[in-house]
């Protein structure tokens, strides 16, 4: 482990320096690692962790999508891949991958073929974190571990393809066998992240709620969608006002920041654009932050938690969430996008010469 300096403030991180894939593969060598769910984060843990040498099964219910897609990423019936329960019951250590909503319905299946000695992983602090509400209470004899890797499962697999890493948060909630440390990192190390940074259930769970309703997803959709209708209502073709909203903003600009910081992508703007940023982003800033503030307060409280369960335990929820998902494809601003990204070079076809 290494401590680092974020902004004046200590934080222990651990890269593959100190711990590097053989310490991981030494430390997971008698280990059977089941994956419980091959959905979101599933495969692409799966499948880097059996790329780098670790014993993999696959914990999967039967006749349905993904256990077909687990066969078709090369899982075996019988052999690597399993029922649910019969994974359960062969795995030393249980990586709780199902949605939060399946991790509730399938928890009393699971835990009865939690053994002493065994761990129990999460790649989110839901189910812990808001135990009274989901009843996921583990048992004192096994370690309960987490690694949350910065993304979706996709990009952590596109990544590790790609001989990169996608950062990944650790947590140990229960030490019982004295190696809960070893376990999460090789764990960490084994499924691609690029390097872990330490932190606890509660924390994970709250930064990643606010995250996902907050500037990854739901704020980056309201601003993109109320700057994409300003432009329209002034007159704006669609072209115009998406290129200008979202498609230069994640081809061009987005990048940039990610490869060396804001300031440098501002620097390798023009003066305009650099002077106009520098002046408005502290505007937005006041806007949003009592939109911020009133978020957390509602993820600390639980109350997102709660609205999660009891809508996804509703019977017609797919439904409702086919219906929401819709209402954004068909948007008039979603619609151009698809155009305009069918246009990009890589995308469009060319025509052939006569």
């Amino acid at each position: 482990m290494a401590k680092l300096n974020f902004g004046g403030t200590l934080e222990n991180v651990v890269t593959r320096d100190e711990f590097p894939l053989a310490k991981a593969q030494e430390v997971l060598k008698n280990e059977v690692v089941a994956i419980l769910g091959y959905g979101v984060q599933g495969p692409g843990q799966a499948l880097n962790l059996r790329d780098n040498g670790i014993n993999v099964i696959i914990g999967q219910r039967k006749e349905s999508k993904t256990w077909d897609k687990a066969v078709a990423d090369g899982w075996v019936p019988g052999e690597t891949l399993f029922e649910l329960e019969e994974a359960a019951e062969r795995g030393t250590i249980l990586q709780y991958l199902l949605s939060d909503a399946g991790q509730i319905s399938q928890w009393n299946n699971i835990k009865k073929h939690l053994k002493p000695g065994n761990a129990l992983y999460f790649s989110h602090g839901f189910g812990i974190t808001y135990k009274d509400q989901t009843g996921i209470v583990p048992p004192a004899d096994v370690d309960v571990i987490l690694v949350a890797p910065k993304g979706s499962g996709t990009s952590l697999r596109r990544l590790f393809v790609a001989g990169k890493g996608l950062n990944s948060s650790y947590a140990i909630h229960q030490d019982a066998t004295g190696n809960a440390y070893d376990r999460v990192v090789a764990l960490g190390i084994g499924v691609g992240s690029g390097y872990l940074f330490e932190t606890n259930f509660k924390k994970e769970v709250y930064s990643d709620l606010t995250g996902e309703r907050g500037s990854l997803m739901g704020a980056i959709q309201g601003l993109f969608a109320a700057q994409y209708d300003l432009l329209r209502k002034r007159g704006h073709s669609p072209s115009e006002a998406f290129n200008e909203t979202v498609e230069e903003a994640t081809q061009s600009l987005y990048p940039l920041v990610a490869e060396n910081g804001m300031d440098w992508m501002y620097a390798n703007c023009s003066t305009t654009a650099q002077r106009g940023a520098l002046d408005w982003w502290k505007k937005f800033r006041d806007a949003v932050a009592p939109v911020f503030e009133e978020l957390y307060d509602s993820v600390e409280a639980g109350n997102e938690a709660k609205l999660s369960i009891d809508s996804n335990g509703q019977a017609d929820y797919r439904v409702k969430l086919e219906a929401e998902l819709k209402e954004l494809r068909e948007s008039e601003m979603w619609r151009a996008g698809k155009t305009v990204r069918s246009l990009r070079p890589e995308n469009a076809k060319v025509a052939e010469e006569v």
